[in-house]
């Protein structure tokens, strides 16, 4: 096989990965190199696809991020992966991911105002069994426990005032 066809065929696979979806650089250099062709062959068909706006990174982390987030994915995973995949510039701030971390809790585990705290245990486990999901979903640790934080309290403060009524009563 020539040069000239190896780079062509290369080219064309590489377009043709390209039209199924988005490819950071690095997984098209893999998946091109696992096809066999040269290295020099695999960078040079990448430099012609990025000089001809057929690939671009940017593209592929925005569209990443998109279906990332909309699998309810957080900040943390979604970094790790596109890092994983050679892209290390990447806007993740025009989501809200307080929002989604809440709504991820709220499918999952319920609303946070449905603890009543009369099964001290239930409800403990079910706040436990959030604060682990969530950051194995890439969700930081705050995100995650902000909204538990006021039924917590406002139980707290009833339980207190309670106690000190029956107790300190004159």
């Amino acid at each position: 096989m020539t040069s000239l066809t190896q780079e062509s065929r290369c080219y064309s696979a590489g377009l043709k990965m390209l039209m199924r979806r988005e490819h950071s650089k690095l997984e098209l250099f893999q998946k091109l190199q696992t096809k066999g062709f040269d290295v020099d062959v695999v960078n040079e068909s990448i430099l012609k696809l990025v000089e001809q706006n057929y690939q671009s990174d940017d593209r592929f982390s925005e569209e990443f991020i998109q279906m990332r987030f909309n699998q309810g994915k957080g900040p943390v995973k979604i970094t790790s992966e596109l890092k994983m995949r050679g892209v290390n510039s990447f806007d993740l701030s025009d989501f809200d991911w307080f929002q989604l971390a809440k709504e991820i809790r709220q499918r999952k585990f319920g609303d946070a105002s449905s603890l009543d705290f009369s099964d001290l245990n239930a409800d403990y486990q079910v706040i436990d069994h959030s604060s682990a999901y969530q950051p194995a979903r890439g969700h930081r640790s705050k995100l995650v426990t902000a909204d538990w934080r006021l039924p917590i309290l406002a139980w707290y403060l009833a339980t207190a005032t309670s106690f000190f009524q029956s107790h300190f009563r004159h």
